[in-house]
């Protein structure tokens, strides 16, 4: 049996992965989320990864990162050109970003809920009076909203990830874990 990594552009990503790793029965020793303090980091932990036979490496990353991810398999010599073939290799794309995809799969009202529950509330409104923000969506409000303070983005994206019904998750997120888990065995 080998190992599993999920490589995660950073820790807000790497947060999401493990709580639904764990929410979907993958505990910590069938899959390791690992971050990598940003995605131009790919080619390097791809190249750590490569000197440990046995281990299978899949990760997330963003939509306008897949040229990343793209050029740094090729620079390991997989012919990989365009989004869709990514998943051949265990990457898997959200549409927009992670946050854009826990709010989708959420609702704006139930991810409003999570920011009251996480005690933000008064400070979502007051930026959502912000001149800029006034015209923007809720959608938009709350993408922003969650990176504008320091540990936020962090402990916001946990929160939604536990608040996600298992049922619910995102296809690029349950797609990592499961190409990570069955790969594993």
């Amino acid at each position: 049996m080998g190992t599993a990594v999920v490589l995660a552009e950073g820790p807000s990503d790497a947060a999401v992965l493990q709580v639904l790793a764990r929410r979907l029965d993958l505990d910590a020793t069938d899959v390791e989320v690992v971050p990598m303090g940003g995605v131009t980091n790919v080619l390097r932990y791809l190249r750590e990864y490569r000197e440990h036979p046995g281990t299978t490496v899949a990760g997330l990353c963003d939509r306008a990162e897949v040229r990343f991810v793209a050029g740094a398999l090729r620079r390991l010599g997989h012919p990989v050109e365009a989004r869709d073939e990514l998943s051949a290799y265990g990457f898997f794309v959200c549409d927009d970003d992670l946050e854009d995809e826990l709010i989708r799969a959420l609702g704006t009202t139930a991810v409003v809920d999570v920011i009251e529950r996480e005690g933000e509330l008064g400070q979502l409104r007051t930026f959502q009076n912000q001149p800029y923000q006034r015209t923007r969506s809720l959608h938009e409000q709350l993408h922003r909203f969650a990176g504008t303070r320091s540990g936020r983005k962090v402990r916001l994206a946990a929160a939604l990830a536990e608040e996600i019904g298992v049922d619910h998750v995102p296809a690029p997120l349950l797609d990592v874990l499961t190409f990570a888990a069955a790969r594993r065995s």
